[in-house]
Parts: C-alpha cells; sequence; structure tokens
C-alpha cells in the first residue's frame, strides 16, 4: 500500500486558500487541479509499504510524533517546483514553526519499520494545489498571488494516510496521532 504522513490543514484556512486562488482555476493550460479533499501538507512520504510492516511502521510514528509539540502555522506565498518558470508543481508556502525536525523524525521511525521506500528528498513544507505534466511558466500566477497571507491556525496531529491510485485519486486515514501541546500554552 502507498503511505504517507501529513498534517491536515482546517477548513476555515483552506477556505482562504481556495479563495485565493479561484479566479486562477481552469486559467492556464496543461495545470491539473485536484479535488480540495485530497489538500494535505507531506511530513515524508513512505511510497510502497508492505501490509506486514504496518503494526512497526504506526507504533514507530506514534512514538516520533509524541515527542514533537503542536505546530503554529500560517500559508503565506505561493510558489512552484522546480521553479516558477520551469514549474511541474503549483504550491501554497507555509510559515510558522520549523517543521524539518519532525518530517526527519517520522522518516527515521518508517524506515526503522521497514518503510524502505521512504523518500528522502530534502523537506520542503507545502500545499500543493495543481500539477502539470510538462513544465509551464508560472510566474505570471505565482507573482499574482505574491500578497496571500492566511490565517495562523496550529497543526495538533500527525496522520497516516493511504493513497488509493486510479482515475480518481482519494486518500484515507488511517491513524491519527496527536503533538504534544504547544509549550507556550
Amino acid at each position: 500500500m502507498r503511505l504517507f504522513a501529513a498534517l491536515m490543514p482546517p477548513d476555515e484556512v483552506l477556505d482562504e486558500i481556495e479563495r485565493a486562488i479561484e479566479p486562477h482555476v481552469g486559467q492556464v493550460p496543461g495545470l491539473r487541479w485536484p479535488d480540495r479533499a485530497t489538500w494535505h501538507i507531506t511530513l515524508a512520504f513512505f511510497g510502497e509499504v508492505p501490509e506486514r510492516v504496518l503494526p512497526e511502521l504506526e507504533v514507530r510514528l506514534a512514538r516520533a510524533v509524541r515527542r514533537y509539540a503542536s505546530l503554529d502555522l500560517a500559508f503565506s506565498g505561493f510558489g512552484a517546483f522546480s521553479s516558477a518558470r520551469r514549474a511541474r508543481v503549483f504550491w501554497a508556502g507555509l510559515s510558522g514553526d520549523p517543521m524539518i525536525r519532525l518530517s526527519e523524525s517520522v522518516k527515521a521511525g518508517a524506515r526503522r519499520a521497514g518503510a524502505v521506500q521512504t523518500d528522502e528528498k530534502r523537506f520542503h513544507p507545502h500545499l500543493t494545489l495543481a500539477r502539470a505534466k510538462t513544465e509551464l511558466d508560472l510566474r505570471p500566477l505565482v507573482e499574482s498571488l505574491s500578497g496571500f497571507s492566511g490565517s495562523a491556525w496550529r497543526a495538533e496531529s500527525v496522520h497516516l494516510v493511504r493513497s488509493h491510485q486510479g482515475a480518481q485519486v482519494r486518500y484515507e486515514s488511517l491513524a491519527e496521532w496527536d503533538l504534544a501541546p504547544a509549550e507556550h500554552d
């Protein structure tokens, strides 16, 4: 099964993103905008994981997540991978508490559990909003949204998510673990 660990932003902040991008959806030829139900912030992508690994993976991820405090975040700005000029992925960026150590800890726990396809790309927290099969120049899109700044929100849990591939990609949350209360609570 194809698995990843993710943060799920609250509906009200996703509403802000949706309102910001609404005038642009469908306006850039070649850019596909997935359904909002698939929006998430990937902390770690594990790829194909044998079902027999799942119990140990859940134990390791629960342990990793408990070590970190909840995160105060906000969506801030938009960008593209690999660059706005040569883009295949259009995304909303994040500001606030750093997530790198949490991401690295989740990846390490997954590897120890036997999720050997864990992605080792440098972590760049983002919310994917659109994809393209070929490189597109998205500089006008990114620039038109440059003034965006979303409301602050708190990420309080991490989800283990299964990706069901097919004509319509669907995500299923298999487990969820709470982050520790923030230190300033």
